[in-house]
């Protein structure tokens, strides 16, 4: 983030709140960190290299300058515009341009599309970097002949099916710093009646199968109804933990649903945890929602 020190002063709670927003793994952990920068002081040239920058200006400093000067659409005034490769490959500069003396007011009206854009990026950049190594699409297929639904998964991933459970596992480079799984069962006929402590019951039951005993810890907890293109699914977000009895500790974040298909009579149980020591979690988090919302059953 980089504007004169005056107005940083008086606008830097609201760009943190704005642009800091956290979410819940095993701790609140913040989706983004906001580094402030004076422009043209001393390690300017080596943070001006940020793959992602917010500058906010009146266009009249020399650094706006140069970053209005690779704005690809026309410049009509006051607003917000993007510019791309100002100071260094890859980077994406967000510039609010400001009438002299509105700086503060002209900011604060873009901060929420601001967040809104980085972390679709993010999400994007997120999404982009899990599938690097090609989308497995021939297990997906592999798997609607099988099961009759489908998963997209990466190529990297493992998989194996024990009766009507299937697990799919990615574990590089090192189990012990990095784990994502996700597992894929059902039951038929769809219950009558279903509360969120018998989808807990059913979690426990498939996590049998892990290489890792878990407990699930519902003290932070987001659980509710959602619909899931088109079906009635019910899904809790909430942090997995070593049962106590175990000599090292371990936790991470799980984001399970139970999914509706009428069509099969089927009631899927879709389920994804993740363990990543000391990592900052949020990049992962986007990787395994992507991969529960590539669920598909039924003859659609």
């Amino acid at each position: 983030a980089v504007m004169e020190p005056a107005l940083w002063t008086e606008v830097q709670d609201e760009v943190y709140d704005a642009l800091e927003p956290t979410i819940r793994t095993v701790r609140n952990e913040k989706t983004f960190t906001v580094t402030y920068q004076e422009p043209l002081a001393e390690y300017w040239s080596n943070l001006r290299r940020f793959r992602q920058m917010l500058l906010v200006g009146t266009g009249d400093e020399s650094w706006m300058q140069e970053a209005l000067e690779h704005v690809r659409d026309s410049i009509a005034g006051p607003g917000i515009y993007t510019a791309y490769d100002v100071w260094s490959r890859g980077q994406q500069v967000n510039i609010v341009l400001a009438p002299a003396g509105q700086e503060a007011a002209e900011l604060r009206s873009h901060l929420g599309s601001i967040n809104r854009t980085l972390d679709q990026q993010y999400r994007e950049w997120a999404v982009n970097r899990m599938y690097l190594t090609g989308r497995d699409s021939a297990l997906a297929d592999t798997l609607m002949q099988q099961g009759r639904f489908q998963l997209m998964v990466p190529n990297v991933y493992q998989w194996r099916v024990q009766d009507s459970l299937y697990l799919f596992r990615n574990d590089n480079p090192d189990p012990s710093e990095l784990i994502r799984q996700i597992a894929v069962t059902w039951r038929s006929p769809i219950p009558a009646d279903y509360q969120p402590e018998d989808i807990l019951e059913w979690r426990s039951d498939v996590a049998a199968a892990y290489n890792e005993p878990q407990d699930v810890d519902l003290s932070d907890a987001d659980a509710g109804p959602i619909e899931f293109r088109g079906r009635s699914a019910y899904q809790i977000q909430a942090e997995w933990r070593n049962p106590p009895e175990l000599n090292w500790p371990a936790a991470g974040p799980i984001l399970t649903r139970a999914v509706l298909c009428p069509s099969q009579n089927r009631m899927y149980l879709v389920d994804s945890w993740l363990y990543a020591p000391g990592k900052e979690k949020y990049e992962y988090m986007i990787q395994l929602q992507t991969i529960l919302d590539s669920f598909r059953c039924g003859p659609s």
